[in-house]
């Protein structure tokens, strides 16, 4: 199979059929074989009738969550049940436009791309969405190392390799490009893509998305640089934690001892703060690295800690 188009969605009855009429139309024109794969995230609407009526004259998987757990529980179940060679994701609410999937494809089997993520140069979107995107997606190039102009466009190609072999989780698809990378695959690129008006319904991202993308980012890019290692985060921050708070105990316990052997005054060394700073330093010091101690032992013990991407075997 030539590809397969991933749509979480979450109450988008309306543009549904609209959506896999013209993702049909585009991949026969282009003689792709491809099936499209729904995840109905919790819909109150009558999205999971629809797409069980859609199954029956299009090449169209249906999953559906008890409940809404969020686009990045949505994604991982999709890319779970995923056939084709390029997998393709893309919004339901019909701002992506299926015409960009034969590009996308011709992206990712003839130049090499891993990942291919889409770019809304020409965006649809009040100020109040575009300036904090924009804001993001500069702090996101700035902590990853990677040249993307739109992090969160839901449109986005990828070698079935590649959704294979990640973990989408939390809030995480934000950073999938990321995730991609840390898993190692480095070839991303990045195309322009038509952002069409919402056609039907509303928006159903809050202001609360920017908050929680920035703690995401900082859970991503620690566990991608720590999460293997954990004593060499915790550990190093704690020793120079203990190793300060020592050397100012040990400074002021050598100062009250000169001032005694000169006859000078002096101050208790109990007396001064100084060397409750030192004391708070050494204590933090020490469950810093009990902690990195602690993230060991559990990496250590994790059944999935030996399950590292196997690039080639010659058996």
């Amino acid at each position: 199979m030539n590809i397969s188009v991933v749509v979480p969605l979450l109450d988008e009855e309306e543009s549904l059929p609209e959506l896999v009429a013209w993702i049909d139309r585009v991949c026969k024109q282009n003689a792709f074989s491809y099936e499209v794969v729904m995840i109905d995230d919790g819909s109150k609407d009558r999205s999971w009738e629809i797409i069980q009526e859609l199954s029956q004259s299009y090449p169209v998987k249906g999953i559906r969550f008890q409940r809404n757990y969020g686009k990045s529980a949505a994604l991982n179940e999709g890319f779970a049940a995923v056939e084709g060679e390029v997998v393709i994701t893309m919004d339901a609410d019909l701002q992506d436009s299926p015409d960009e999937i034969p590009e996308l494809y011709r992206m990712v089997m003839e130049e090499g791309y891993d990942l291919v993520s889409g770019w809304k140069q020409k965006r649809y979107d009040p100020i109040t969405k575009t300036l904090p995107t924009k804001i993001y997606n500069a702090t996101t190039r700035l902590a990853s190392g990677i040249k993307l102009n739109d992090f969160n466009c839901g449109l986005k190609a990828y070698r079935k390799r590649v959704v294979k072999s990640i973990e989408v989780y939390g809030e995480m698809h934000r950073y999938i490009p990321v995730i991609a990378k840390w898993a190692g695959f480095p070839n991303i690129g990045e195309k322009v893509v038509q952002h069409q008006a919402r056609k039907y319904g509303n928006t159903k991202f809050g202001w609360d998305r920017f908050i929680n993308g920035y703690l995401d980012l900082a859970s991503i890019m620690f566990i991608s640089r720590f999460g293997k290692r954990p004593m060499h985060f915790f550990g190093t921050i704690g020793s120079l934690a203990f190793l300060l708070g020592f050397a100012v105990t040990l400074w002021l316990i050598i100062q009250k001892i000169v001032s005694i052997a000169r006859d000078q005054p002096f101050r208790e060394v109990t007396e001064q703060p100084l060397f409750y700073l030192a004391l708070v330093a050494i204590i933090i010091g020490v469950q810093l690295f009990l902690a990195g101690f602690l993230g060991e032992l559990i990496s250590r013990t994790d059944p999935d800690k030996n399950r590292y991407l196997i690039a080639e075997r010659t058996y």
